[in-house]
C-alpha cells in the first residue's frame, strides 16, 4: 500500500516473462456503481489521451480502477533501484493527479469531461 495525497493505493510489481518487462499496477480503493461504469470508461479514455507513459484501466469484473505501466528490460537486464523508484513515483503521482476526477464521476455523478476539467483546474496566486 502506498499513501498518496488523496488516497492509499495498492501497488504491485510483477515480472512479465513473455515481454521481458517489470509491470507495475497501482489500484484505487474505489467501488464503482454499475450505473457509473460507462462514464468511468469515458473518463479513462479522456485521461489516457493525455498520458505520455502508463495508462489507466477499469476492470469491470473486479470493479477496480488502476494505473499500469511497465519497464522493458530485454536480454536479461536488471532494473536499477532508481528505475524502480521512478516507476513507483510516477504511478503514485499520476494517480494523485487524476484521483479527484474519478471521485467526481463515481461519487458526485459528474460527466467525465466535467470531472476531468474540474480535477485539472489550477489556481494561481492566493486570495
Amino acid at each position: 500500500t502506498a499513501g498518496g495525497q488523496h488516497s492509499a493505493y495498492t501497488v504491485s510489481y510483477s515480472w512479465m516473462e513473455d515481454c521481458e518487462a517489470l509491470h507495475l499496477a497501482c489500484a484505487f480503493d474505489m467501488k464503482v456503481a454499475r450505473s457509473r461504469t460507462g462514464e468511468v470508461a469515458r473518463l479513462v479514455t479522456l485521461i489516457n489521451e493525455q498520458l505520455l507513459m502508463g495508462h489507466f484501466d477499469f476492470w469491470q469484473r473486479e470493479n477496480v480502477i488502476m494505473f499500469r505501466q511497465s519497464l522493458i528490460l530485454p536480454g536479461g537486464l536488471d532494473p536499477t533501484e532508481r528505475q524502480i523508484e521512478a516507476l513507483f513515483e510516477s504511478a503514485v503521482e499520476t494517480c494523485d493527479v487524476y484521483f479527484s476526477a474519478f471521485q467526481f464521476v463515481v461519487w458526485s455523478g459528474l460527466p467525465a469531461r466535467d470531472a476531468l476539467d474540474s480535477a485539472l483546474f489550477e489556481t494561481i496566486g492566493t486570495a
